[in-house]
């Protein structure tokens, strides 16, 4: 790494939008858009019976999207209740909202930035599917798993990532690490901030030099074993 470390162009300690009045008529009979709006506070995007429910990101956070692999390498740089899922291959990563912007930079400034990575941030106008409310949050939902638990003394970024289960929707997202309804997510998450500082709050650069360290490993590893 060279020179001093970018400036934060966007404000991640904004006020936490409140949680919405819980209101049937509005949410339906969608329980998982009811958990996310009324017991998170999170914005979601309705889904129709073609769609997913998304979460709008760059509100409360926005979404580091890496391969399952590199992702697990990095667990160890996040709070324990910082939010994780898990979609096929690959993991999504909550992040401070403002993150998306700041990836670039930070990325050259890491001396990654000249190398084709496969990673990307999702912030401000996008969108990401909304994994199942683990259980018992919401019940009577068999149709998408919650996420793999793992057991006392297991480590959690050893762990395989949670697989759909028979019968489950094709591209659903898990919770590997879910959020805890009446904790302020924003507490928990990977910030450009936090560079340098012995708060509570994890490191943005710690957490993104990992997944750019595992995603150039896979991309030589997939390099050497193609014919």
């Amino acid at each position: 790494m060279s020179g001093s470390h970018p400036s934060l162009a966007t404000d991640l300690t904004a006020v936490p939008l409140p949680r919405r009045p819980l209101d049937l008529a509005v949410f339906g009979d969608d329980p998982v858009r009811r958990w996310y709006e009324n017991e998170l506070g999170w914005p979601t995007v309705p889904a129709n019976t073609a769609e997913f429910l998304r979460l709008r990101l760059g509100l409360r956070f926005d979404v580091l999207d890496v391969p399952a692999e590199a992702g697990r390498a990095a667990l160890r740089h996040l709070a324990g209740t910082s939010p994780v899922a898990v979609r096929g291959d690959r993991m999504e990563l909550l992040v401070a909202a403002g993150s998306a912007e700041e990836l670039p930079g930070l990325l050259d400034w890491l001396e990654w930035g000249a190398l084709a990575l496969d990673l990307r941030a999702i912030g401000s106008g996008g969108v990401m599917r909304a994994p199942r409310p683990p259980e018992p949050a919401v019940s009577g939902l068999g149709e998408v798993p919650s996420g793999r638990p793992t057991g006392p003394g297991e480590d959690e970024s050893l762990a395989p990532p949670a697989r759909p289960e028979p019968g489950a929707l094709q591209g659903a997202a898990v919770w590997l690490r879910p959020p805890e309804p009446g904790c302020e997510v924003e507490a928990s998450l990977p910030t450009l901030s936090a560079l340098g500082g012995d708060g509570g709050a994890p490191d943005l650069v710690r957490v993104v030099n990992t997944v750019a360290t595992q995603c150039h490993r896979l991309r030589l590893r997939l390099r050497r074993t193609r014919p």
